[in-house]
């Protein structure tokens, strides 16, 4: 296995943001099962800790806000969710071009610019419920973090809370795929040991809510962040005029593999 990370052309879902890992080689060994990490930190802290992230992303439901997503400065998203009014704009740019996505109330549109094979640069409305699951596009509690921070929360393996800092280790492995930051394996690839503690470091600010998560370039991953701000802020979404309904060959393009 080499010991790279190469960013993935673009994913898409609700702010979907990939890269790919773990390339193996013609000559490298056959992919194994790497041990489940252990945990060194104080059985108390890390608890503690994972509470006090959790809590500060309360406001996903609560108020309207702001969310970044970076991957090696090569893929970017930025969106503003109002999940209370059921509004959002959104934009991810890759190399190659930008997606945008809007949604209101129920509805659904998005413009692939030339980012997706044969669905045109128009802007498409889509069904929900043909988005495969990990990438709901929806406003419901539990599916509405345009930042994913729930996924990033759930992999967390140690973690030490100082004042308003929280810092410590996430098995990338488990992020798993969804909206935000995600890592996939390339074929015949496996995470190297190292990337199942990666060290990240979060920040709260002064009402405890979660406004950075950083995770540095290590372990063959690129460096990838979440940011979120803008709390309270009005979110205005115009309904794109001429929208055409999505075809077929969308869909299977929405996620991890751009349909391959």
């Amino acid at each position: 296995m080499t010991r790279r990370a190469t960013l993935a052309g673009i994913s898409v879902g609700l702010l979907l943001l990939g890269c790919s890992v773990g390339t193996r080689a013609e000559r490298d060994p056959e992919p194994r099962t790497a041990p489940e990490p252990t945990a060194s930190a104080d059985a108390a802290t890390t608890p503690e800790a994972v509470g006090l992230l959790r809590a500060g992303t309360a406001f996903v439901n609560q108020t309207s806000y702001r969310s970044d997503v970076d991957i090696a400065s090569q893929i970017t998203s930025l969106s503003h969710t109002d999940n209370v009014n059921k509004r959002l704009n959104a934009t991810i740019t890759a190399p190659g071009g930008t997606i945008e996505i809007r949604m209101i109330d129920d509805d659904v549109y998005l413009k692939a610019g030339q980012l997706l094979r044969g669905v045109g640069d128009q802007w498409m409305v889509l069904d929900p419920a043909r988005v495969p699951a990990g990438f709901a596009l929806s406003f419901a509690p539990g599916r509405n973090d345009s930042g994913g921070s729930g996924r990033l929360i759930d992999a967390i393996v140690t973690a030490r809370a100082d004042g308003r800092q929280i810092t410590g280790t996430i098995d990338a492995s488990r992020i798993g795929v969804g909206n935000g930051i995600s890592f996939r394996l390339d074929p015949g690839g496996v995470f190297p040991d190292s990337a199942r503690r990666h060290a990240f470091r979060a920040m709260l600010d002064t009402e405890g809510r979660l406004v950075s998560f950083l995770m540095p370039q290590a372990s063959g991953l690129p460096s990838a962040s979440l940011r979120y701000s803008d709390f309270g802020s009005t979110v205005s979404v115009v309904r794109p005029a001429g929208a055409v309904v999505a075809p077929d060959s969308l869909y299977p393009q929405l996620g991890m593999g751009g349909g391959g």
